[in-house]
């Protein structure tokens, strides 16, 4: 028998996958993408989502997802990096440098966000 004591917190939850992707052997982002992004201490307390090689963050940890902020593409044919609205939705801006590109996210984060909790969209 589980008891709720014995599950992990949002913040464990939330650090242990950034932890998984700094690590950088599940093979599905470049890690200075990964490390560009944990240098945000906003980003940092989000809960860390890749796919496709796009970064983006939920204020959950479970699905549905909470997409806060935007989302972080790979380099484009012009060298710079797109800064997509949450969702993928529009785009808030190109970025020289993965730096600029996370700032970006955090600017854009509500003013209310914080760090992530348990369970899914309908938590937060």
């Amino acid at each position: 028998m589980t008891h709720d004591a014995d599950a992990p917190s949002a913040a464990e939850t939330v650090a242990g996958e950034w932890r998984l992707l700094l690590d950088g052997s599940h093979g599905l982002i470049d890690t200075d993408t990964v490390r560009a992004a944990h240098a945000q201490p906003r980003l940092r307390q989000l809960f860390p989502l890749i796919s496709h090689g796009v970064m983006y963050f939920s204020g959950c940890t479970g699905m549905p997802a909470a997409h806060l902020g935007g989302q972080v593409h790979p380099r484009g044919a012009d060298g710079r990096f797109r800064v997509a609205g949450p969702k993928g939705v529009g785009t808030l801006g190109r970025a020289e440098t993965l730096q600029e590109a996370f700032a970006l996210v955090v600017a854009h984060l509500p003013e209310e966000c914080g760090p992530a909790v348990l369970g899914g969209a309908g938590r937060v």
